[in-house]
């Protein structure tokens, strides 16, 4: 079993986020909403363990 990740680890991390606020800039909400579902099912399916997708989707829907 691979444990998810929660602790920093994206190389560049301010790039990135650069880029994903760039990605969304001038789009609608819809068109926003619909590049993030896109996003998510491409990194999900890079992912592909079953268990650590589970483990995100459940440490997304909990409050802090």
């Amino acid at each position: 079993m691979t444990d998810l990740i929660l602790t920093p680890n994206i190389n560049r991390a301010d790039d990135f986020y650069a880029e994903l606020l760039a990605a969304h800039e001038g789009l609608s909400k819809d068109d926003s909403d619909a590049l993030n579902a896109r996003l998510i099912l491409i990194l999900a399916n890079h992912i592909g363990d079953r268990e650590v997708l589970s483990q995100a989707v459940n440490a997304a829907g909990l409050p802090e």
